[in-house]
């Protein structure tokens, strides 16, 4: 971590804890901004995966099967 970024933390340990909430919401919510190319892209997979299952041309694979060949190859 640079330095600048110490000195905030050392800084932000020195709020009160609901200062310090807060400081994580705004700093999490900056992170996690949505991409409306990725949104689309995605969007645009589901609806082609949807299209190919409604066809018969894709299987489904239940939730526990899926979770089990999971854990096989953990």
């Amino acid at each position: 971590m640079s330095e600048p970024a110490q000195n905030i933390l050392r800084e932000a340990l020195r709020l009160p804890p609901n200062e310090r909430a807060a400081l994580v919401e705004q700093l999490s919510a900056s992170l996690d901004r949505p991409d409306p190319l990725i949104d689309a892209l995605w969007l645009k997979e589901a609806e082609s995966r949807m299209a190919a299952y409604r066809a018969g041309k894709l299987d489904a694979v239940d939730a526990e099967t899926v979770f089990a060949d999971l854990g096989d190859n953990a």
